[in-house]
């Protein structure tokens, strides 16, 4: 039982650590532009099949091939705020028809995916590398790259949104972006710096995702979409700090409950996680003043 729970939790931390980049990268958008781009799954499965090509097919290195489809992810996020939904809210869409749109906005990138690469479930083809044992916790190589590399890109978010002035301006935006225009802040290039930098997230854990998963289809960015809404509301929407701490928790109760559940019920099992920290505190665990820590 106790070796069932450690390894459990190794896992979590090992899944966890994807949801939470792609979590952050969705909340940012979010915190930027006040919008739930739930086209932000089809990005991932879009990641996923360009991870596919490079590596599967054009035989690119993993890491390298990682770094360019989150670089091209990065720059189709840039311009799908810039192209969409930009003009949705300068024409005074608010936030529920932006969100009906953004729903428009998976299905047909999600087909668009479907009609080129076919509906047939993909693998990478890589293994997962060597095993390590840490007391009774139990990972491969290949997942503590990934964590390694999550947590890399989390903490280099951090200094970036500390030290830098696009982060001073990128939290003052999140606080008041009429008050950040009058100071002088360029905000629209701010926002949209911002949906680049959480394309590049969403890139990263697109590949991270396919790789973790072994097979998938073109549901896999729709299927992942409510384990990051999920991370980012229990945490608190639009708060990265959140985003982070959901992810790790949502990665290691979904672990935990198809260790001692049934496996098909995972999601559900994120799911009443939401819903009882939004009954208990609707801001999030780390939501108080979140507007004011971004």
């Amino acid at each position: 039982m106790g070796n069932t729970f450690i390894s459990s939790i190794g896992f979590g931390i090992a899944s966890g650590s994807v949801i939470a980049l792609a979590s952050l990268g969705f909340t940012l958008q979010f915190g930027l532009s006040n919008t739930l781009n739930v086209a932000y799954g089809a990005f991932i499965t879009l990641a996923a099949f360009l991870g596919y090509t490079l590596i599967a097919l054009w035989g690119v290195n993993l890491w390298l091939a990682m770094a360019i489809v989150a670089v091209v992810i990065g720059v189709l996020s840039g311009v799908y705020y810039q192209g969409f939904i930009r003009n949705l809210i300068r024409r005074g869409a608010g936030m529920g028809p932006v969100t009906i749109a953004t729903a428009a906005a998976l299905i047909f990138i999600e087909y668009a995916v479907v009609s080129v690469a076919g509906p047939s479930v993909k693998s990478y083809g890589i293994t997962t590398g060597r095993t390590f044992h840490f007391w009774d916790f139990v990972l491969s190589s290949t997942q503590l790259a990934i964590i390694a590399l999550a947590v890399s890109l989390m903490l280099i978010f951090q200094v970036l949104l500390r030290v830098t002035q696009l982060g001073r301006s990128l939290r003052a935006t999140a606080v008041n972006r009429t008050l950040a225009r009058s100071c002088g802040i360029r905000v629209e290039r701010v926002t949209s710096i911002t949906w680049l930098i959480s394309g590049l997230l969403c890139g990263t854990a697109g590949v991270a995702l396919a790789l973790t998963t072994q097979a998938f289809d073109f549901n896999l960015g729709s299927s992942f979409l409510i384990l990051i809404i999920a991370a980012a509301v229990v945490g608190g929407i639009g708060e990265p700090y959140g985003a982070i701490f959901g992810g790790f928790l949502i990665g290691i109760a979904t672990e935990l409950s198809s260790a001692y559940f049934n496996p098909a019920y995972s999601q559900v099992f994120a799911f009443v996680l939401l819903v009882a920290v939004i009954l208990i505190r609707p801001t999030g665990i780390l939501g108080v003043k979140a507007k004011a820590r971004v």
